[in-house]
C-alpha cells in the first residue's frame, strides 16, 4: 500500500499509477540499473539505496512539487508488484513536457508500457490541460518508438536535447479540441 504522501494518480484496467516515495528505493535501484534502461535511456549512476532515495527526492518528488507532475510508479493491480515507472518530465532542452516510461524486463512486451503511457497522455491533456506533450526516443529503441506511435504521438524530427547527447527521435501529441 502506498503511504499517505504517495498519491494515486490514475488507474487503468491492469495498473495503478502513483507517486514515488522513498519506500520505492529498492525497486528504483533495480530499474535504474537494468541494462536496457542504461542502454536506451541513460546510466543515472545510482548504485545504492541511499542514491535511489536521492534520485526519487531530487527527481520525481521535486517535479511533483515544482511542475505538478513527474515520473510515477507503475504497479500491477493483481499482486501489487512494482513493474516500472511512467509519467511526464520537464527536461532542460525541451519546451514541452516529455512522456517517459521504463519497465523491468520481465514486464516488457505485455502491453503495460502502452497502457500506462496512454493513460498518462490522456491525464496530461485532460487533467493537467497540457496542449502539447512530446516524446523522445533513442533511434535504436524500436520498442519504445512503437509505444509512442501506438498511443498517438507522431514522429516529427530528429533533435539534440543537449550538445553532449546523440540525436534522438522527437515525437509530438497535441491536444485535440472538441
Amino acid at each position: 500500500m502506498p503511504s499517505a504522501q504517495q498519491k494515486i494518480i490514475l488507474e487503468t484496467d491492469r495498473l495503478i499509477v502513483r507517486e514515488l516515495g522513498e519506500t520505492d528505493a529498492p525497486f528504483i535501484l533495480r530499474l535504474l540499473n537494468d541494462p536496457a534502461f542504461i542502454k536506451n535511456i541513460v546510466d543515472k549512476e545510482v548504485r545504492t539505496l541511499d542514491q535511489a532515495c536521492g534520485y526519487i527526492n531530487s527527481g520525481p518528488v521535486t517535479s511533483y512539487r515544482e511542475n505538478g507532475f513527474g515520473l510515477y510508479a507503475v504497479i500491477l493491480k493483481e499482486g501489487k508488484a512494482s513493474i516500472g515507472m511512467c509519467g511526464l518530465v520537464k527536461r532542460d532542452g525541451l519546451d514541452d513536457p516529455d512522456i517517459g516510461y521504463a519497465l523491468l524486463p520481465e514486464y516488457c512486451s505485455k502491453g503495460y508500457a502502452a497502457e500506462a503511457a496512454d493513460a498518462i497522455l490522456k491525464y496530461g491533456h485532460d487533467q493537467l490541460k497540457l496542449e502539447k506533450i512530446v516524446g523522445i526516443v533513442n533511434p535504436d529503441n524500436v520498442g519504445s518508438a512503437r509505444v509512442l506511435e501506438k498511443i498517438g504521438l507522431t514522429f516529427e524530427k530528429m533533435i539534440k536535447v543537449s550538445k553532449d547527447l546523440p540525436e534522438t527521435k522527437y515525437y509530438v501529441s497535441r491536444k485535440i479540441s472538441h
